[in-house]
């Protein structure tokens, strides 16, 4: 064969050719109950500091087999701040600082179904968001950009995350719309019937503006929700207080760290394109003229935008 034709030219054709692919990062927030994660080897804590304020603690990272993972507990270690008192957006600035591509958040909650009962994990697919006192975008006056968000959840994450529940055996729903309330006073009996007869699955008060601020930072989320009591709308269980809602935590607790090591020890090294486009949120979303766009607001969307603002 002639040396143009040769496997070495073949080869070189083919590299040139081939679109560059992400490194995969697992990043992983645990909420009420999951503040440390068990199979963690390598563990260092790392202080990352955000333009948007102070992140919940310190993310540690470590290794689950051969994969890299990236923790923070939402609420802080010692459980010390309210879901309304939570910096969401300094919590994802930093894991988007440390190259968290894909982040699977874990968060108690209760259930308006049934079929739904405490120690059931729920994939959910749609979020309601009736939260308003939280800071909901990294963006605003001075560089205005608009998101599609009509399916927050990254389906091929969640996937993954529902074949890591299959494997250890852990009751679980594949999707469910969930309500992210404000708080931190649970529902009134009057509240969660009319959240029951829309037809919601859950209600928790972490998973909003979070899932938002992913997408704008375009790390791909999926939320795991993990269901603890029946809100208020059970007639024959007490309306949900605190000691409910840790004893079940426990159980759960325990679930979650399985199937946190499940789906690490199958989790891919390069990073999967999402179908809802999560991996490109930004593509064509900001507005505001380059010319006009405030350079302070500017500085602080290094991180979250730098893929776009440096075309």
């Amino acid at each position: 064969m002639g040396g143009g034709n040769g496997q070495g030219g073949m080869d070189k054709e083919a590299v040139t050719a081939m679109p560059h692919r992400e490194k995969a990062l697992l990043g992983l927030i645990g909420g009420s109950g999951l503040y440390d994660l068990a199979d963690l080897t390598g563990i260092r804590e790392e202080a990352i500091a955000s333009p948007w304020g102070e992140a919940s603690d310190r993310l540690v990272r470590g290794r689950i087999g051969a994969t890299d993972v990236v923790f923070l507990p939402r609420h802080g270690k010692g459980h010390r701040l309210s879901p309304t008192g939570i910096n969401y957006r300094a919590n994802i600035d930093v894991l988007k600082r440390a190259g968290v591509t894909d982040l699977v958040c874990f968060s108690a909650v209760g259930s308006y179904k049934a079929e739904l009962p405490p120690g059931t994990f729920v994939v959910v697919d749609q979020i309601v968001d009736r939260t308003f006192l939280r800071d909901s975008s990294f963006f605003g006056n001075g560089c205005v950009a608009h998101v599609p968000f009509a399916h927050p959840i990254g389906p091929g994450l969640a996937a993954r995350v529902g074949a890591a529940l299959r494997a250890e055996n852990v009751p679980h729903s594949m999707q469910g719309t969930a309500v992210c309330m404000e708080g931190p006073q649970f529902s009134t009996l009057a509240e969660s019937l009319a959240y029951k007869a829309q037809g919601f699955d859950v209600i928790g008060m972490t998973s909003m503006p979070e899932a938002k601020l992913a997408r704008e930072a375009e790390i791909t989320y999926c939320m795991v929700a993990m269901v603890t009591d029946f809100d208020a709308w059970h007639p024959e269980h007490d309306a949900v207080d605190v000691a409910m809602v840790v004893r079940q935590m426990h159980t759960n607790t325990i679930s979650a760290k399985k199937v946190i090591a499940r789906l690490a020890a199958d989790f891919p090294k390069e990073r999967e394109p999402c179908p809802h486009g999560s991996h490109h949120a930004l593509d064509g979303a900001l507005i505001t003229a380059p010319a006009h766009r405030d350079p302070a607001l500017m500085a602080k969307l290094d991180a979250v935008a730098g893929r776009v603002l440096a075309q």
